[in-house]
């Protein structure tokens, strides 16, 4: 389970953007055919050391040119 959680999942594959307990509860059961209550998964996930902080997903044709020349046109506080 652990390269799963880290590369994350394919958004055409599991229709998902970043993945929560209960995403990886029914991969492990589809994958593994092990049944685990999603307060389990976190806590497999704690004794890992994964956090439950993500950051935001980007969009796949986010342009880095336009961000960048936003964030030299915002205005400043």
């Amino acid at each position: 389970m652990g390269t799963i959680v880290e590369t994350g999942p394919d958004p055409a594959v599991h229709g998902v953007v970043r993945w929560r307990r209960v995403d990886l509860q029914r991969l492990v059961a589809e994958r593994f055919g092990v049944a685990y209550h999603e307060r389990t998964i976190g806590k497999i996930l704690d004794a890992r050391g994964s956090s439950h902080i993500s950051a935001r997903p980007r969009h796949p044709a986010q342009d880095a040119g336009t961000i960048a020349a936003f964030k030299n046109t915002s205005r400043r506080r």
